[in-house]
């Protein structure tokens, strides 16, 4: 066996030893080419030629293998991938491209310890070198006058087509750049570079700057104030003043012919930051209001995998007097369908049809005896019920029964995402990516292809009751080389698939009469509009902590107004007592509140992050008392959140607001990045820190009331605030509100 795939596995921060790299050869610069080989082969030489020239030959050299899901990539959950990965040869060669608009024509000879001395051969492959040069003005197609763009514009250009545009806007002395969606290592990004493409970064998303919901807009705050959005779903890379201090140099793939103008929408918004917040919404699409339920506390593990386990959980918060609005099931499904419950007896539909509730039968001894029943129970309680789905047909193993009807009818019905075949012929494409590999995708962008999907889960939520869904997932698209129902390609298409399955689901519920509440962890542009969000996997510790709530700020400046993050962190080992503690007294004022842990092979002792749970495993007894206080704390902020929400949908102004909103000449809020207003009236500045007992609080302008003791200080100056006490949060309301939030806070002792 050899291998070469040109375009690798799509991977946008690793390169497989099989591909071209770059995919796109620049003219002067090295051309890394390899392949992948089985064990009979000892040898492997380049054959290319340039523009129909002579033959050059060029003998590759063994090298490490790399792959997209090996854990040096960033990846999780493929050990199976990366074993079979060692398991074959990497060879690679480096040559330097030709002369820009030239062609170059290559192929690869494996050689053999065979008798025989039998050769394996590649088919032949193509490109085109590319150059940049300078363009004309009208490449780009400029939307507002807040800021010209600065002389220099380029395009990488092979003499046939158009790949990338180059271009700078101006950045002054004093500006602040912020935004790029949910980002997690800082609040403002001069100084530094990042890009825009959906990942899932596997936790320490702040320490690799990968995030699962990018956006190409951010505002540049201080001076006049203005704000920019780079209108393209393909990836987009920002220098933003860390090689030039002055300019904010922004590339952009593109994809058309030599000479096309313009290439690339740039649309800048003048004013503070919620004049462009809501400029950039008017454009993209604005949030919908969700009810106000999803601001109680949602509760999930994902051991919770029975009826009888389910029950328990939420008995033990009655128990301990911990009033939850809101229960995530997980691990409720066959871990084949995602249709049905696991346990439950029924006909295959071999048209792969919607089935009704009727069509199963519950057995008493299985794991989810009753479902409705179920529901109706936790409803007759005031809480409602999430379940979880992933937007793919698992593959491995391979499916049966009706998941395997399911897959077979998804490719008849041609309501997949397809991708190059070696041939150039489409075929369904296989996710390439370490969770849940090869499997199938369904084109959720795609309204037909969305109805027939979500279809097989109307029973859910007409007849057994579910109230939202936890639409997990959603970076499965990897790929230049894969191809929409629309017609629209990887580059183009691949970061608009999240924002299509929560649209998707959220249309199954308004359909059946209920609110849109998703609760996904992958975006992009136009996600605004669709459902709430958390921050992603992360493990239990205090730098998470302070990367979550940067990642909440950041995408609240962007336009996402339901927003939370897994309290404390939800994988690896508990947290310990004070993080836990410090990070549920957080989340009372993040807009969603909610806990949640991994799956641990129902092992002893539990990695649940529930109150009781963490006082056990830990001994210390207080957390649970703690976090009821808390909880019930967050039961009487409610009605403000909701208002503020509502606020929020009308105006713009985020609801989890960064200082800068309000105070965007005063350079101190950036000194103090993980503050933020909650609403109009209350500052909340998180203690991120072990072993704290003061904490730093810089309040802007006005005169502000700490809401724990009542005491009123002037603004425009940084307090140390008492922070003996564990369970209480920095907070403070404007003197002008304190009347009208007052009794919130009154309860607490």
């Amino acid at each position: 066996m050899i291998r070469h795939r040109p375009l690798g596995s799509g991977h946008p921060y690793a390169h497989d030893t099989e591909q071209r790299s770059p995919v796109q050869p620049i003219a002067g610069e090295s051309l890394r080419l390899g392949v992948r080989t089985s064990a009979e082969v000892t040898a492997v030489d380049l054959e290319y030629q340039v523009d129909g020239g002579p033959v050059t030959t060029v003998s590759l050299a063994p090298v490490a293998r790399s792959s997209r899901g090996q854990s040096t990539d960033g990846g999780h959950l493929a050990s199976a991938q990366a074993r079979q990965a060692r398991q074959a040869g990497g060879w690679q060669t480096e040559i330097v491209a030709p002369a820009a608009g030239t062609r170059v024509r290559y192929r690869f000879v494996g050689h053999t310890s065979s008798s025989t001395g039998d050769a394996q051969k590649t088919r032949f492959y193509e490109c085109r070198s590319a150059t940049w040069r300078d363009a004309k003005g009208d490449v780009l197609d400029l939307a507002g006058d807040a800021v010209g763009v600065l002389p220099g514009t380029q395009v990488l250009d092979d003499g046939k087509r158009v790949h990338q545009v180059r271009f700078a806007l101006p950045l002054a002395p004093g500006e602040r750049v912020t935004g790029f969606g949910e980002r997690y290592d800082a609040l403002d990004h001069r100084g530094a570079s990042l890009d825009s493409v959906v990942f899932e970064q596997y936790k320490s998303q702040g320490a690799h700057r990968r995030t699962y919901l990018p956006m190409p807009f951010a505002h540049v705050v201080g001076g006049a104030g203005w704000g920019f959005h780079v209108q393209t779903s393909r990836r987009v890379w920002f220098d933003i003043g860390e090689a030039s201090p002055d300019r904010l140099e922004i590339t952009a793939e593109v994809a058309a012919p030599s000479g096309t103008t313009p290439l690339l929408g740039v649309a800048t918004y003048a004013g503070e930051p919620a004049a462009v917040l809501d400029a950039f919404l008017t454009e993209v699409g604005r949030p919908t209001e969700l009810p106000d339920w999803v601001f109680r506390l949602w509760a999930s593990g994902n051991e919770w995998n029975t009826q009888a386990e389910v029950e328990r959980q939420l008995a033990l918060h009655r128990e301990h007097e911990i009033p939850v609005g809101n229960v995530v099931i997980e691990a409720w499904s066959d871990e084949q369908t995602f249709t049905a419950f696991r346990d439950a007896k029924y006909e295959v539909r071999e048209d792969g049809g919607p089935m009704r509730l009727a069509d199963f039968t519950f057995p008493a001894d299985g794991a989810w005896p009753d479902p409705k029943g179920m529901v109706d129970a936790l409803h007759a309680r005031d809480v409602r019920v999430h379940l979880w789905q992933i937007p793919l047909i698992k593959m491995r193993p391979h499916p049966v029964g009706q998941a395997k009807a399911d897959a077979r009818v998804a490719i008849e019905e041609g309501v997949l995402v397809r991708e190059e075949a070696p041939d150039g012929s489409l075929r369904p494409y296989r996710n390439r990516g370490w969770w849940f590999p090869l499997g199938l995708m369904p084109d959720l962008t795609d309204e037909r292809a969305a109805d027939w999907w979500t279809a097989k889960r109307r029973y859910l939520v007409e007849e057994v009751g579910i109230d939202g869904f936890k639409t997990d997932g959603g970076e499965h698209a990897w790929g230049s080389d894969l191809v929409y129902l629309d017609g629209r390609r990887g580059d183009e298409a691949n970061n608009t698939f999240a924002t299509g399955y929560a649209a998707a689901y959220g249309r199954l519920l308004e359909s059946c009469g209920k609110a849109p509440v998703t609760f996904s962890r992958a975006g992009f542009t136009g996600s605004q509009a669709h459902g709430a969000f958390w921050a992603g996997d992360e493990n239990s510790t205090w730098e998470a902590f302070r990367w979550s709530m940067l990642a909440g700020l950041s995408a609240a400046a962007c336009g996402i107004v339901y927003w939370g993050w897994d309290i404390a962190g939800f994988s690896g080992p508990i947290p310990e007592p004070e993080l836990y503690v410090r990070a549920m007294a957080a989340s009372v004022f993040v807009p969603i509140m909610q806990y949640h842990s991994e799956f641990n092979h129902h092992r002893t002792p539990s990695v649940d992050r529930t109150p009781w749970n963490i006082a056990e495993r830990t001994g210390d007894a207080a957390v649970i008392s703690e976090v009821r206080a808390l909880v019930e704390l967050r039961e009487r902020l409610v009605p403000y959140l909701a208002a503020s929400a509502r606020e929020t949908v009308a105006t713009s102004r985020p609801l989890m607001r960064p200082l800068y909103f309000d105070h965007p000449d005063d350079p101190a809020v950036w000194e103090h990045p993980v503050q933020w207003l909650l609403g109009d009236d209350l500052l909340v500045a998180p203690v991120l820190e072990p072993g704290a007992r003061t904490w730093p609080v810089y309040l802007p302008e006005g005169t502000w009331v700490d809401v724990w003791s009542g005491r009123a200080h002037d603004g425009g100056a940084t307090l140390d605030a008492d922070v003996t006490e564990r369970d209480r949060v920095p907070v403070f309301a404007r003197a002008e509100a304190w009347e009208d939030v007052r009794e919130v806070f009154s309860a607490q002792g």
